[in-house]
């Protein structure tokens, strides 16, 4: 086993409790989402950002790309329902059938509604990078059962009045869990009757796809938020989709590979791109957030690498370098920088995107 392996697992942990518990709505332009809203990117190209599923969990951005003969779809958001609603929205548009779904990457907010699409649209072919067309095999199952098993215990944890410790919960853990557990039952009923379905065509480095005059490259560039990130670009209308290697306004930098994203950035910021659909937030216009996103990666790998040559590697110096991270770098610039005066965007940022960004990058860089 490669020994930053446990720590992966735990960043990735953290990822899935994170956006499970601490998701609040607040506004449709910070990291949470309280109504849908449709872009019309270009003739024939069009954005949905949704709002969040009522556990709270974040459901990804999806782009409808319609060409003379068919429809490419990128992610299937979270929620059945959501993918259900987007499906009657895209008969609005067209009477073309859906011939692809792309699955930018593994992360459940962009891969649930992928068994609504193939009930849908028989024969209909779903995309992913070979690293992540294994890992949805892998890791959608476990979601199945996960699910409903974390609700019980909830039930359980809120009828007791103990946590798994045994100690009494607080007032307001006995006020979350009665809020959380009827929204979480709600997203449970739809699971239940969710069959899943995992992309059927995988690719490595380049898939080329002609939807009738309407030309679609997806593409890997790199490893970022996870080992299989696909992007998907139209070259005659400039437009990227970016997935998860770019959010906004707080990138989700809970996890995934800090050090190879920079790389992967530098890649996508050559490109001839002029709209860029990121993995959650609203639709972004040039390069400049590819390069602030970059440059907060930068700042922040270095200062890891730094303290870990000062400390010293290996998994028990990780809270002490993260410490001395947070002493290093400008946090309140940075904070300032991202999520602006915005105080979930702020929560976000310091307990989500920074803390996992400097785990990721010391799993990355202790073993060197």
């Amino acid at each position: 086993m490669n020994r930053t392996e446990p720590i992966f697992r735990l960043a990735a942990c953290i990822v899935t409790l994170l956006l499970i518990l601490t998701a609040r709505p607040l506004s449709a332009d910070s990291v949470n989402s309280v109504e849908r809203l449709v872009t019309r990117l270009s003739d024939g190209v069009w954005e949905i950002r949704h709002k969040d599923a009522p556990d709270g969990f974040p459901q990804g951005n999806t782009t409808v790309i319609i060409g003379e003969r068919e429809v490419l779809v990128v992610d299937s958001c979270y929620m059945p329902s959501s993918a259900r609603e987007d499906i009657a929205q895209i008969r609005q548009w067209t009477s073309k059938p859906v011939r692809y779904l792309v699955n930018t990457h593994w992360h459940y907010d962009h891969t649930m509604g992928n068994g609504v699409y193939a009930a849908e649209f028989p024969g209909l072919e779903i995309i992913a990078q070979s690293e992540t067309r294994k890992h949805i095999q892998g890791y959608n199952p476990g979601w199945f059962e996960r699910y409903p098993k974390r609700t019980t215990d909830f039930r359980k944890e809120l009828q007791s009045g103990k946590d798994e410790a045994g100690k009494a919960i607080t007032a307001e853990r006995r006020k979350d869990l009665t809020e959380t557990i009827p929204q979480r039952e709600l997203v449970q009923v739809e699971f239940h009757a969710l069959v899943d379905q995992t992309p059927n065509i995988g690719f490595d480095e380049k898939l080329t796809i002609d939807l009738g005059n309407r030309e679609v490259q997806i593409m890997y560039l790199g490893k970022g938020n996870t080992t299989g990130d696909a992007v998907i670009y139209l070259p005659s209308e400039k437009i990227l989709m970016a997935g998860d290697l770019l959010d906004h306004p707080v990138p989700y930098l809970g996890g995934g590979y800090p050090v190879e994203l920079i790389g992967t950035l530098e890649k996508m910021a050559v490109m001839d791109i002029e709209t860029i659909v990121p993995g959650h937030g609203e639709v972004l216009h040039g390069k400049d957030y590819i390069h602030q996103v970059s440059s907060l990666l930068k700042t922040v790998v270095a200062a890891v690498s730094l303290e870990i040559y000062r400390i010293g590697n290996g998994s028990r110096h990780l809270d002490e370098v993260q410490a001395a991270v947070a002493g290093d770098v400008d946090m309140a610039a940075l904070r300032q920088q991202f999520a602006g005066s915005d105080k979930d965007n702020g929560e976000f940022f310091d307990g989500f995107s920074m803390k996992g960004l400097i785990t990721a990058a010391y799993a990355e860089l202790w073993g060197r």
